[in-house]
């Protein structure tokens, strides 16, 4: 007979993010890079938002940036919990704490429980560079496509034999503005849903 084992229980590891491969060549390679962005007269150089999302990353998780003491009143237990950047960049810590959040709030408080479907929507690679220059293109290409394809579900709603009073679409769109290259290339992530109202 095998002897009955209890499960401990889950010890916090701090992130050390010093040790990964973005941060070396961030911190290697950023004051090379914006010297030679200032020294070449061509070159337009980084928004200002763009250098401060690469220093602040590089504070991001490193105690010496600043920490929180947590401790616990009842086992008296404590904890060192360094301080995040918070950005919306390239931190991939605060990026996933950032995108668990947005799903957990889409999951409990919008998306209700009906079927969904994901849509990703491309389009023509011209299209694409106006589009990341205009945020008002952007809207109006995003407002066509996101009513083209729930017109496309009420008409298939109606097709079934379902009044088009009973029939609400509804949806959340993420657009992304880079590819796996961290390339320029716009484009939406669409979830659609269908509610069949009483």
């Amino acid at each position: 007979m095998t002897p009955h084992l209890e499960a401990s229980p889950p010890a916090y590891v701090p992130r050390d993010p010093s040790h990964t491969v973005l941060y070396t060549v961030v911190t290697d390679h950023l004051e090379t890079f914006l010297a030679s962005l200032a020294a070449d007269p061509d070159a337009r150089g980084l928004p200002a938002y763009v250098q401060r999302e690469f220093y602040d990353y590089l504070q991001c998780g490193i105690l010496a940036h600043g920490f929180l003491r947590l401790g616990c009143d009842t086992c008296k237990h404590e904890v060192i919990l360094a301080f995040s950047c918070k950005r919306r960049g390239f931190c991939p810590s605060c990026a996933g704490r950032r995108m668990a959040q947005t799903a957990a709030h889409l999951v409990k408080r919008v998306i209700p429980w009906v079927p969904t479907r994901q849509w990703v929507v491309s389009v023509p690679m011209p299209l694409r560079y106006w589009m990341a220059a205009s945020q008002d293109l952007t809207a109006t290409v995003h407002t066509i496509i996101r009513t083209t394809i729930e017109r496309y579900y009420v008409h298939q709603a109606v097709t079934h034999g379902i009044p088009r009073a009973k029939v609400q679409p509804g949806s959340v769109t993420f657009i992304q503005r880079f590819g796996s290259a961290i390339n320029l290339n716009v484009y939406g992530r669409t979830s659609i849903w269908e509610c069949r109202l009483q």
